[in-house]
């Protein structure tokens, strides 16, 4: 028997983002009440939050008003605040509503995807691809440097490597080419993250509660993401029973109740994880085959 409140399901975002939208259509098919906290909305947004014993209080979106204790679950994609109004009085009011919003969601009981603080170590690869790691999945080798000779070396030693964002700002991630050889001089300002290459068909697993649902992507790109012209071929994919405890147990290990893994399998048969994305633009995938991944989140959201 679930011990959620009856309330409504809580979200957090814009609705012209796309998870946002279609978490919102999945939760109406369902007949789910929902509470949006509209970001786009922040100078109509007010929050007050009680803290004595038993965490209460309200939020409040133009005249709709909802008691916080009555939230059942909670589906957070927050956008950049400071980006929500051109005042400086608007910036801080979008700020403050957003971090005292923040502060509930560490603290509430009710059920969150996810938490602020599980998708911190998202704010770090080469962080999180250490704790991948300790979670027992291989990982690419790595380097993060300014120092092209040691980039020289490690490129020599792998024959071919990838270069990204070492932060949580998506990046295109592309092959270092002889072409770039004369741009090495410029790691010097800019400490950049190098990877081995590693061949092969792309995976995506989502982990939605107990829930996994994979796709196999099939692209000539170096970053599918980017394809272009380049082309995409995705396709539902079974994820074989030996993979799903892991996937689980490593979404479990960031304290993720959601999450986008990225994973490529070896020519020696060993599953290679890059990344693990703590707030999956699913709708990518959703897209193919009548969105699965949407419905898995509003029946997680939901307590069904």
């Amino acid at each position: 028997m679930s011990l959620r409140p009856s309330g409504p399901v809580l979200l957090w975002g814009s609705p012209l983002d796309l998870p946002i939208a279609a978490v919102c259509t999945a939760l109406s098919r369902l007949g789910t009440p929902m509470f949006l906290v509209d970001q786009t909305r922040a100078g109509e947004t007010s929050i007050d939050i009680e803290i004595d014993g038993v965490l209460g209080g309200w939020i409040q979106v133009g005249d709709q008003r909802c008691a916080l204790d009555r939230i059942r679950s909670a589906y957070a994609r927050p956008q950049d605040a400071v980006r929500a109004d051109d005042t400086a009085p608007a910036r801080l009011h979008a700020v403050a509503v957003d971090e005292a919003l923040a502060c509930w969601l560490e603290l509430t009981p009710a059920l969150v995807v996810n938490r602020l603080s599980a998708m911190g170590s998202n704010g770090s690869k080469p962080y999180q691809g250490a704790l991948i790691a300790k979670a027992g999945f291989a990982v690419p080798d790595t380097l993060v440097t300014n120092d092209p000779d040691a980039l020289r070396g490690f490129w020599r030693r792998h024959g071919s490597i990838v270069y990204k964002s070492c932060s949580g700002v998506r990046s295109i991630v592309s092959r270092l080419a002889a072409d770039d050889a004369d741009r090495l001089a410029r790691l010097a300002t800019c400490p950049t993250q190098f990877q081995e290459y590693v061949p092969g068909t792309d995976y995506r697993v989502h982990v939605i509660g107990d829930q996994i649902h994979g796709h196999a992507i099939d692209s000539e790109a170096d970053d599918y993401r980017y394809a272009g012209s380049a082309g995409v071929r995705l396709q539902p994919w079974r994820v074989p029973d030996e993979l799903r405890p892991r996937v689980r147990n490593l979404a479990a290990s960031l304290g993720l109740v959601m999450a986008g893994i990225d994973l490529r399998r070896s020519a020696q048969g060993e599953w290679i994880c890059f990344e693990v994305n703590p707030s999956p633009g699913f709708t990518f995938y959703d897209a193919e085959d009548d969105e699965p991944i949407a419905r898995a989140v509003a029946r997680l959201l939901t307590g069904g």
